[in-house]
């Protein structure tokens, strides 16, 4: 029974089912040109993979956890305390344990800048 609301025709369908067939059995593309693969992830990209950077855990660097929170937050953020910078990783829908490790700063400390909240993060808060 066709509901109407497809985007594609049955016949696509089955020609999309067809095209992706060798790389579900194999695991790997299949393309006979290189240039149609997706590109492989570089030595120095963000593993995104691994889910939320979490400072305190084996792969929270500095270098990642500072990523992270220049993707969130941005320059105009700064210069503030940890609660305010709080609110805006929780604003921002930052990940639940990266705003919690932010709001467990020192409420009276002032970071003027990403390298300095990361820094003071990836040292435990202290």
């Amino acid at each position: 029974m066709q509901r109407g609301s497809d985007r594609l025709s049955v016949h696509r369908d089955d020609e999309m089912k067809h095209e992706l067939q060798g790389l579900l059995r194999s695991g790997h593309p299949t393309r006979s040109e290189e240039w149609h693969d997706p590109e492989p992830s570089a030595e120095d990209d963000p593993e995104v993979w691994g889910g939320p950077v979490v400072p305190g855990t084996s792969r929270a660097s500095l270098e990642t956890v500072r990523l992270e929170l220049a993707r969130i937050l941005g320059r105009g953020s700064f210069p503030a305390d940890a609660e305010q910078l709080a609110r805006t990783l929780r604003r921002k829908n930052a990940p639940d344990a990266l705003v919690d490790a932010v709001r467990q700063l020192p409420h009276k400390a002032r970071y003027a800048n990403v390298q300095e909240l990361a820094q003071t993060l990836v040292r435990g808060g202290g």
